[in-house]
């Protein structure tokens, strides 16, 4: 919990310099903008996903008898948000993750780890096929768990899918410049529990009004510093272990 607690608080020490500002802002600007405009384009069959869903949960009945139409339409309205405002932030992480990495880990490696070679286990093929793959089994994740919402523990099912997501996407590009592919694996492996606490808390920053603004690039932040300071570690202990033998 210390280096998790040690990497945020880094995090946020880094997050409000002039450059991550700019990297905080364009993501957020590029996912807002083309969802407005898929909006625009495909209201139709997102408003009938949505009558579709609320049909299933027995909802939709209820508001075509209500009235007056315009607490019916404020309702559709809010359901509406609930599917856009998620969009946009898994999209703006995306990006964050895809575009906005490089920079943030040629910032924090040059200040912070200038000593810490650069091995490039992890390629852009690598990058982007995680990438999907993250998504894929985070849409999974909520489809196959939403019969649980009925159950009220659907609850924790956004926090479990955040969890998941950023530990999947930001571990691998955190480490993707600086460790072998042999030390990529060691450091998933030794570390498994602590980038899920590190996903869990970053992930709950999304969740936050104003500091989910800030949430993509301060999860990109955090396991930059978590991922560089475990692999300088990691050297550190195999070239005493050399020494000694």
């Amino acid at each position: 919990m210390d280096l998790i607690v040690k990497a945020t608080v880094r995090g946020f020490r880094d997050l409000f310099q002039f450059k991550v500002l700019w990297i905080v802002i364009w993501p957020l600007l590029v996912a807002t903008f083309s969802w407005l405009i898929i909006g625009a384009v495909f209201w139709d069959t997102f408003s009938e996903w949505i009558a579709n869903g609320l049909a299933a949960i027995g909802v939709q009945p209820w508001l075509d008898g209500l009235e007056p139409r315009w607490v019916a339409n404020t309702i559709q309205g809010i359901a509406h948000l609930f599917l856009f405002v998620p969009l946009v932030f898994i999209s703006a992480l995306l990006i964050t993750a895809v575009f906005g990495m490089p920079a943030l880990i040629a910032l924090v490696a040059e200040r912070d780890f200038p000593q810490l070679s650069r091995e490039n286990g992890g390629s852009i093929t690598a990058n982007l096929l995680n990438a999907a793959l993250a998504i894929v089994i985070f849409i999974a994740i909520w489809i196959v768990s939403l019969p649980l919402w009925f159950i009220g523990v659907g609850v924790v099912i956004p926090f479990v899918a955040a969890a998941y997501l950023n530990q999947r996407l930001f571990r691998f590009d955190a480490l993707a410049e600086h460790a072998s592919s042999e030390e990529l694996q060691a450091l998933f492996t030794r570390y498994q529990s602590s980038w899920w606490g590190l996903g869990l808390l970053t992930g709950l920053l999304q969740f936050v009004p104003i500091l989910n603004l800030f949430a993509p690039v301060l999860t990109a932040l955090t396991f930059i510093h978590f991922g560089l300071d475990r692999l300088q570690e990691l050297r550190g202990e195999e070239a005493h272990i050399s020494l000694t033998n």
